[in-house]
């Protein structure tokens, strides 16, 4: 099973997709975590993540290369969690176009030959203004065009919005 969370800043995407995760039934519960901590404010922001996760979650940091994270972490009977995708994003846009385009190629390549149990967590920016900035608009298009080719793979995708999901795809239904 495959599924996108998407939802706006302090949604409670995240809360969500950590209860989706601990309600199956699986022997292994894998947080892959994308932030860095650049600032001091964002450093409180992880250490507020990992103090809500309970013992049962293995935790592995992922700012770059989350294809190859996933492909090293792949077995049944495991749910992996990715939180989130677009500071992942941010953290790959700096770098040459061309590496981009490796990584989210690697990261699709590995949701489809995955047989985990996947959920991604991603911020759902393009219901707003279009930005002012090139790298901002750069930033909305990638994550847009990402959120559709996981859409496409995932059998759930989730809006939460206010606290509330929103079912948009649902292959159960």
């Amino acid at each position: 099973m495959k599924e996108l969370v998407l939802g706006g800043t302090r949604s409670g995407k995240s809360g969500y997709a950590e209860a989706q995760a601990l309600s199956l039934s699986v022997s292994r519960w894998v947080y892959v975590a994308t932030a860095q901590a650049g600032d001091d404010e964002m450093a409180a922001r992880i250490q507020h993540h990992r103090e809500q996760r309970d013992a049962r979650w293995q935790t592995v940091e992922a700012p770059q290369a989350l294809g190859d994270c996933l492909c090293r972490l792949d077995a049944p009977d495991t749910c992996i969690l990715v939180d989130c995708l677009t500071l992942w994003l941010s953290n790959c846009l700096g770098d040459e176009a061309q590496r981009w385009a490796e990584e989210r190629e690697a990261l699709l390549a590995a949701v489809d030959d995955s047989r985990a149990t996947l959920i991604f967590v991603s911020n759902e920016v393009g219901s707003g203004i279009v930005p002012l900035g090139a790298l901002s608009r750069r930033f909305a298009d990638e994550a847009g065009r990402l959120h559709q080719a996981l859409a496409e793979r995932c059998d759930r995708v989730m809006l939460v919005v206010a606290g509330l999901p929103l079912t948009l795809k649902d292959k159960k239904s």
